[in-house]
């Protein structure tokens, strides 16, 4: 463009030069006016040219204008088209959503329904394992005790057959031949009689060294760590109750927990235990606040009317270390609590403690359900996650995958009774976070510096607990060994005032 205009200002200046030396030259004119004519040439040539120039450009820029106004308007009509379009999809989305809707909302709560039903078969179909289970392994029956009941039942309907048959010929004479026949029966029903009463007094001695064991203060602490995996770092304990007899003998809970509970005294040994606990948390505390405890309950405790009361106002009173102390329970007493337990339950949780489940032995489990209630630990064998030994568990999935389905729902998966090196290389492709077993220490007793004045404690609260028990009223133990169970013993009355003990532990939070 420059160059363009710089060629036509020189062209301008050589045809004014020209016309100014023509006129100079054959006109005979002076210089001065030659000069005049060639400027005048010059200033005629510029004004055309700007005038010509701006003609033609305000003829391109109109030109353009219009295009661009022609274009404006295509743009403007394809918007519209666009927005007119993307209205009516607009409006095709909302239907085929309202008939989506339509569709899927009965299909939704027909699932629903359907997913209730298979938790209840579920639930039906585990409890009836459950129950086949106990079944195996519960032990068989003597065969010489159901040698003898089958003895005294054959020779009680011989006797019975050849009374029948004697009595129209005499009524008198044909009885006598079965007298024989029925003596027999009656030393297997002695038998019979004299196992029970030994065992029954067996059962009396049981409890009656447990109850000694308890008011002597006899009952001891072991710990029992529990690492993380692969570093083997200490990240719990769990507490684990021992009694000691008159001799010194240790007894493991194993030995004496059926019987205490069996005699209704496990919530006085819980009792006694939580306290240890909360001692022992607050000294391992001092040293390194990401420790923490598993302390072993019963199921009976949540449901005692004269324990539970205390037990609750004492881990309220210690609600500060929650977050350190886990509160265990058997998967056989998860199973079998009712409303008031899990109201107990749905209390502690709300003071900030968490739950455990331990002695698993059946994988039909519902996380979500336990993290609902609280629980955030379920412990499980090591041989029963490997599937070793013989002792498959019965499970709707592979237990390799069990960690990731607990895990989803905020549920740590530990895996106890750990012996050898190789169970921990494979739990470790099981991703199982944590393991506890006799590999990493065995149970261990707590020192007793560390249960310092947790003794008088104990002590006053067995009194207290004593005295409570010795005055209330008596029932129907006249003309019976006080000493000996009460034959309803181990099973809690859920009364009305147990209910309404429960609601008010809930309604206090």
């Amino acid at each position: 463009m420059r160059l363009g205009v710089i060629f036509v200002a020189v062209c301008m200046v050589i045809i004014a030069g020209s016309a100014g030396a023509i006129v100079y030259f054959y006109l005979g004119v002076s210089a001065s006016e030659a000069a005049t004519i060639a400027v005048a040439t010059l200033t005629a040539l510029a004004l055309y040219n700007t005038v010509s120039t701006r003609i033609g450009t305000r003829t391109v820029v109109g030109r353009q204008l219009a295009d661009l106004s022609r274009g404006v308007a295509d743009l403007a009509r394809q918007v519209a088209e666009l927005g007119r379009r993307l209205a009516a999809m607009e409006g095709k989305v909302e239907t085929a959503l309202d008939r989506t809707a339509a569709v899927t909302d009965p299909l939704s709560m027909e699932i629903g329904e359907l997913g209730m039903l298979i938790k209840q078969l579920a639930e039906t179909v585990a409890a009836h394992q459950t129950s086949l289970d106990e079944l195996r392994s519960a032990p068989a029956v003597p065969p010489g005790i159901l040698a003898a009941e089958a003895l005294a039942q054959h020779l009680a309907a011989e006797a019975s057959a050849q009374r029948h048959t004697a009595e129209p010929v005499a009524p008198s004479e044909p009885a006598r031949p079965s007298e024989p026949d029925a003596a027999p029966a009656a030393p297997a029903t002695d038998g019979v009689d004299a196992r029970a009463q030994e065992q029954a007094r067996e059962q009396e001695a049981a409890l009656a060294s447990i109850r000694t064991a308890i008011d002597a203060n006899r009952v001891d602490l072991y710990l029992q760590p529990i690492v993380t995996l692969p570093q083997r770092k200490v990240r719990y304990y769990e507490a684990m109750s021992r009694l000691r007899n008159e001799r010194g003998e240790v007894v493991h809970a194993a030995d004496f927990i059926p019987q205490a509970e069996t005699g209704g005294l496990m919530p006085k040994i819980d009792n006694l235990v939580i306290f240890r606990c909360v001692q022992v948390v607050r000294r391992l505390l001092l040293k390194n606040r990401d420790i923490g405890l598993f302390c072993n309950l019963s199921g009976t405790t949540l449901t005692d009317a004269t324990y539970f009361p205390q037990f609750f106002e004492f881990l309220e009173a210690n609600r500060a270390i929650a977050p350190s102390l886990v509160l265990e329970f058997t998967q056989s007493a998860v199973r079998a609590m009712g409303p008031i337990e899990h109201e107990c339950l749905a209390a502690l949780s709300e003071r900030g403690f968490r739950f455990s489940m331990d002695n698993v032995v059946d994988l039909r489990i519902e996380p979500r359900e336990l993290a609902n209630r609280g629980f955030r630990f379920i412990k499980i064998q090591a041989n029963h996650l490997l599937n070793r030994g013989g002792t498959a568990t019965a499970t709707d999935i592979h237990p390799a995958d069990l960690s990731d389905l607990v895990g989803r729902f905020g549920i740590d998966l530990i895996a106890e009774r750990i012996e050898s090196e190789g169970s921990v290389v494979d739990l470790l492709d099981c991703d199982v976070r944590y393991g506890q077993g006799f590999l990493f220490s065995p149970p261990r007793p707590v020192r007793a510096e560390a249960l310092q004045g947790i003794a008088e404690r104990s002590d006053v609260v067995a009194r207290e607990t004593g005295a409570a028990t010795d005055n209330a009223p008596p029932s129907d133990t006249a003309g019976r060994n006080p000493d000996a169970p009460s034959p309803n013993a181990g099973k809690i009355e859920r009364t009305t005032g147990l209910a309404q003990l429960a609601r008010a532990v809930v309604g206090r939070g």
